[in-house]
């Protein structure tokens, strides 16, 4: 009876996650998980420990949406004692006040906790096992009739096939652009250490692609390099406004990715402040790209297409938790040749990272 009675319980505290979300009642969101809880969206780079980051980065999230509809599906729950693990299988769709709309199924990895007020969450990780962007044609309060969902655009997250990443791979060659194409980002990572020799001063761009496959931490943390983010970060934006530009514009060296890369050899890269655009268009001394094979697109007109479509909602999610505020592109950089050869080099990889 009692094992029934911990699944019953279980089972109403994932519900009522779900009911608090769909709600917007953050306090009672926070609530169900323990003090020390740990909540976490790899795919959007969203980390928060402890119920006071909880509190704070839900209720950043929610202010993101015109209007969201969360669905949980009961999962498994494997009980030790006072402690339990389970799944939760989630449906999702919603459109961003920016414009943007996510449609997604998904599952949340959870860890229990018995506490005297109940079970509790210690921990929930949700994975996105599929996501679409395609603009949803409902409202949050007019019905209406469709014919069914819109299709999604696998090409914006699925990995280019070999024959596509050779003929993107060409184009930039004969665009002037030193070109490798990798397995993963594991390669790209020691690949990276071997382009740039130790004590060189690297800017490293905001990117997924750098923080998941570590190289940012490599070059910021690791003492092989003088990474300049670390001494931004520390610098006043007011009274050392102009020494971070300087610092922005010309480093040794810039390293990040880009929004699409074109099979006519073009590089697109969009930003909310442009911080990195000089440095990429030509004010570093040497600029790398490590780009993951799901942003290989057909031409420019798609690659725009991705920009808003896909990177640009996975973008607002990051920036609203990293910096309480939308994200836009307010600056597009397109790189269509690289004017002075050995300069610029993109490391095309074989597997898909980041946005």
């Amino acid at each position: 009876m009692q094992a029934i009675a911990d699944r019953v319980e279980i089972e109403a505290l994932r519900g009522e996650f779900t009911d608090a979300a769909m709600m917007g009642d953050h306090d009672r969101l926070v609530s169900l998980f323990t003090d020390d809880a740990v909540y976490r969206i790899p795919d959007a780079g969203i980390e928060h420990v402890g119920r006071e980051q909880i509190r704070a980065g839900t209720g950043r999230m929610g202010q993101a949406w015109e209007y969201f509809v969360q669905t949980t599906h009961p999962g498994a729950v494997e009980f030790d004692g006072d402690t339990a693990s389970g799944r939760a299988y989630i449906f999702e769709l919603g459109r961003l006040r920016d414009g943007g709309s996510i449609l997604n199924y998904a599952l949340f990895h959870d860890r229990y906790q018995r506490t005297p007020g109940g079970w509790k969450f210690a921990e929930r990780v949700f994975e996105v096992r599929y996501f679409d962007t395609t603009p949803l044609p409902g409202s949050p309060d007019v019905p209406q009739t469709v014919a069914g969902p819109p299709a999604g655009d696998g090409s914006f997250t699925e990995p280019a096939s070999a024959e596509r990443l050779e003929r993107a791979a060409a184009a930039l060659r004969a665009n002037r652009f030193t070109v490798e194409i990798l397995d993963d980002a594991a390669a790209a990572r020691t690949r990276v250490q071997e382009l740039i020799p130790a004590g060189t001063g690297v800017f490293t761009a905001a990117s997924e692609t750098l923080r998941l496959s570590g190289i940012d931490e490599d070059i910021n943390a690791g003492g092989r390099y003088q990474g300049f983010r670390p001494r931004l970060l520390s610098m006043d934006r007011v009274t050392e406004a102009d020494d971070i530009r300087r610092l922005l514009a010309s480093p040794d060296v810039v390293v990040g990715s880009v929004a699409a890369v074109t099979e006519t050899g073009s590089l697109v890269i969009p930003s909310a402040s442009g911080s990195q655009l000089p440095a990429y268009a030509g004010g570093a001394a040497h600029a790398i790209w490590i780009v993951g094979a799901q942003k290989i697109v057909p031409d420019l007109s798609t690659a725009l297409r991705r920009v808003e479509e896909h990177a640009l909602p996975l973008e607002t999610v990051r920036a609203q938790q990293a910096y309480g505020q939308l994200s836009a592109v307010n600056r597009l950089l397109i790189l269509n040749a690289e004017p002075h050869p050995g300069r610029g080099t993109v490391l095309l990889l074989r597997e898909a990272i980041g946005f």
